[in-house]
Protein backbone atom coordinates (compact mmCIF):
# COMPACT_ATOMS: atom_id res chain seq x y z
CA UNK A 1 0.00 0.00 0.00
CA UNK A 2 0.83 3.50 -0.99
CA UNK A 3 1.11 6.44 1.65
CA UNK A 4 -0.53 8.95 0.99
CA UNK A 5 1.06 12.23 1.19
CA UNK A 6 -2.01 14.58 1.47
CA UNK A 7 -2.70 12.42 4.93
CA UNK A 8 -2.92 15.30 7.67
CA UNK A 9 -0.32 14.96 10.63
CA UNK A 10 -1.33 14.95 14.48
CA UNK A 11 -0.81 18.30 15.53
CA UNK A 12 -2.39 20.99 17.80
CA UNK A 13 -3.04 23.98 16.57
CA UNK A 14 -1.36 26.51 19.21
CA UNK A 15 -1.11 29.94 17.51
CA UNK A 16 -3.71 31.66 19.60
CA UNK A 17 -2.88 30.07 22.70
CA UNK A 18 -0.40 33.15 23.48
CA UNK A 19 -3.83 35.55 22.71
CA UNK A 20 -5.69 33.56 25.21
CA UNK A 21 -3.29 34.01 27.73
CA UNK A 22 -2.26 37.63 27.25
CA UNK A 23 -6.25 38.05 27.78
CA UNK A 24 -6.41 36.23 30.70
CA UNK A 25 -3.64 38.30 32.37
CA UNK A 26 -4.93 41.53 31.55
CA UNK A 27 -8.33 40.30 33.10
CA UNK A 28 -6.68 38.85 36.43
CA UNK A 29 -4.81 42.32 36.65
CA UNK A 30 -7.57 44.10 36.54
CA UNK A 31 -9.83 42.78 38.40
CA UNK A 32 -7.63 41.91 41.41
CA UNK A 33 -7.54 44.46 44.53
CA UNK A 34 -4.84 45.19 46.28
CA UNK A 35 -4.96 45.52 49.94
CA UNK A 36 -3.14 48.34 51.43
CA UNK A 37 -1.57 48.46 54.47
CA UNK A 38 -3.48 51.33 56.37
CA UNK A 39 -1.14 52.44 58.72
CA UNK A 40 -1.50 54.97 61.33
CA UNK A 41 -3.33 58.09 60.17
CA UNK A 42 -2.07 61.35 61.32
CA UNK A 43 -2.61 64.71 59.75
CA UNK A 44 0.47 66.05 59.54
CA UNK A 45 1.33 70.33 59.79
CA UNK A 46 1.81 71.82 56.25
CA UNK A 47 5.05 72.66 54.92
CA UNK A 48 6.81 76.20 55.39
CA UNK A 49 9.81 77.49 54.42
CA UNK A 50 9.47 80.62 57.42
CA UNK A 51 11.57 79.30 60.48
CA UNK A 52 10.16 77.88 63.31
CA UNK A 53 8.37 79.56 66.52
CA UNK A 54 8.99 77.84 69.76
CA UNK A 55 6.06 78.02 71.70
CA UNK A 56 6.20 77.92 75.82
CA UNK A 57 3.79 75.64 77.56
CA UNK A 58 2.85 75.41 80.88
CA UNK A 59 4.72 72.20 82.16
CA UNK A 60 1.40 71.26 83.64
CA UNK A 61 -0.71 71.09 80.12
CA UNK A 62 1.74 68.86 78.77
CA UNK A 63 1.92 65.02 79.47
CA UNK A 64 5.27 63.70 78.20
CA UNK A 65 5.71 60.12 77.53
CA UNK A 66 8.96 58.64 76.86
CA UNK A 67 9.88 55.23 75.52
CA UNK A 68 13.07 54.34 75.55
CA UNK A 69 15.32 51.68 73.84
CA UNK A 70 14.22 49.10 75.86
CA UNK A 71 10.52 49.32 75.25
CA UNK A 72 10.38 50.93 79.04
CA UNK A 73 7.77 53.99 79.74
CA UNK A 74 8.75 57.21 81.40
CA UNK A 75 5.72 59.33 81.63
CA UNK A 76 5.76 62.54 82.96
CA UNK A 77 8.90 61.39 85.01
CA UNK A 78 7.32 58.45 86.57
CA UNK A 79 8.02 54.89 85.20
CA UNK A 80 4.36 53.29 83.71
CA UNK A 81 3.66 50.46 82.08
CA UNK A 82 1.44 50.49 79.03
CA UNK A 83 -1.45 48.90 80.14
CA UNK A 84 -1.85 51.80 82.90
CA UNK A 85 -1.18 54.17 80.19
CA UNK A 86 -4.45 54.67 79.15
CA UNK A 87 -6.48 55.43 82.46
CA UNK A 88 -3.51 57.87 83.19
CA UNK A 89 -3.71 60.03 80.12
CA UNK A 90 -7.23 60.46 80.73
CA UNK A 91 -7.08 61.56 83.95
CA UNK A 92 -4.62 63.88 82.61
CA UNK A 93 -6.62 65.29 80.36
CA UNK A 94 -10.06 65.67 81.78
CA UNK A 95 -8.16 66.23 85.47
CA UNK A 96 -11.84 66.02 86.93
CA UNK A 97 -10.52 66.25 90.79
CA UNK A 98 -9.02 69.71 89.22
CA UNK A 99 -5.67 68.92 90.56
CA UNK A 100 -2.83 71.40 90.00
CA UNK A 101 -0.47 68.93 88.57
CA UNK A 102 -2.72 67.79 86.04
CA UNK A 103 -3.67 70.15 82.83
CA UNK A 104 -5.68 72.86 83.39
CA UNK A 105 -8.59 71.58 80.98
CA UNK A 106 -8.86 69.57 77.84
CA UNK A 107 -8.17 71.79 75.49
CA UNK A 108 -5.00 72.87 77.05
CA UNK A 109 -3.51 68.68 77.21
CA UNK A 110 -0.78 68.21 74.90
CA UNK A 111 0.68 64.48 74.94
CA UNK A 112 4.34 64.75 73.81
CA UNK A 113 5.47 61.11 72.47
CA UNK A 114 8.94 60.93 72.26
CA UNK A 115 10.88 57.49 71.09
CA UNK A 116 14.08 56.21 70.74
CA UNK A 117 15.81 54.85 67.77
CA UNK A 118 16.14 51.46 69.29
CA UNK A 119 12.39 51.44 70.86
CA UNK A 120 10.49 48.31 68.93
CA UNK A 121 7.72 48.87 66.40
CA UNK A 122 4.99 46.90 68.04
CA UNK A 123 5.96 49.03 71.14
CA UNK A 124 5.65 52.18 69.50
CA UNK A 125 2.39 51.40 67.91
CA UNK A 126 1.02 50.16 71.91
CA UNK A 127 1.93 53.06 73.03
CA UNK A 128 0.70 55.03 70.54
CA UNK A 129 -3.10 52.97 70.73
CA UNK A 130 -3.33 53.46 73.78
CA UNK A 131 -2.74 57.31 74.01
CA UNK A 132 -5.67 57.56 70.86
CA UNK A 133 -7.54 54.85 72.70
CA UNK A 134 -7.90 57.43 75.92
CA UNK A 135 -9.08 59.97 73.89
CA UNK A 136 -11.49 57.82 72.16
CA UNK A 137 -12.63 56.85 75.41
CA UNK A 138 -13.27 60.34 76.53
CA UNK A 139 -15.19 60.90 73.45
CA UNK A 140 -17.54 58.60 74.17
CA UNK A 141 -17.73 59.63 77.64
CA UNK A 142 -18.79 63.40 76.64
CA UNK A 143 -20.94 62.37 73.54
CA UNK A 144 -23.02 60.25 76.26
CA UNK A 145 -22.83 63.16 78.87
CA UNK A 146 -23.99 65.95 76.29
CA UNK A 147 -26.12 64.05 73.64
CA UNK A 148 -27.04 60.60 75.95
CA UNK A 149 -26.09 58.69 72.46
CA UNK A 150 -22.49 57.29 71.80
CA UNK A 151 -20.07 58.89 69.92
CA UNK A 152 -20.06 56.46 66.75
CA UNK A 153 -23.94 56.97 66.78
CA UNK A 154 -23.75 60.89 66.43
CA UNK A 155 -23.56 62.96 63.26
CA UNK A 156 -20.61 64.66 62.04
CA UNK A 157 -21.95 68.24 63.37
CA UNK A 158 -21.81 66.45 66.84
CA UNK A 159 -18.72 64.46 66.92
CA UNK A 160 -16.95 67.99 66.00
CA UNK A 161 -18.86 69.75 68.87
CA UNK A 162 -16.99 66.78 71.24
CA UNK A 163 -14.12 66.91 69.21
CA UNK A 164 -13.36 70.55 69.87
CA UNK A 165 -14.14 70.13 73.52
CA UNK A 166 -11.66 67.14 73.88
CA UNK A 167 -8.90 68.15 71.45
CA UNK A 168 -6.90 65.46 70.23
CA UNK A 169 -3.30 67.07 70.57
CA UNK A 170 -0.33 64.89 70.45
CA UNK A 171 2.96 65.94 69.64
CA UNK A 172 5.72 63.67 68.18
CA UNK A 173 8.97 64.95 69.10
CA UNK A 174 11.90 63.51 66.55
CA UNK A 175 13.28 60.52 68.16
CA UNK A 176 16.70 60.08 70.16
CA UNK A 177 19.88 58.31 68.96
CA UNK A 178 19.63 54.93 70.27
CA UNK A 179 20.16 54.20 73.61
CA UNK A 180 20.14 57.77 74.82
CA UNK A 181 17.22 59.35 76.17
CA UNK A 182 17.92 63.25 76.06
Amino acid sequence: MAKSKNRMKNEINASSMADIAFLLLIFFLVTTTIAEDKGILVKLPPWSEEPLVELKFKPRNVYSVLVNAENQLLVRGQQMKIAELRDNTKEFIANPTRREDLSESPTRAIISLKNDRGTNYGTYLEVYNELQGAYNELWEEEALRKYNVGYSKRTNVKKRAVRNALPLVISEAEPTSYGTEN
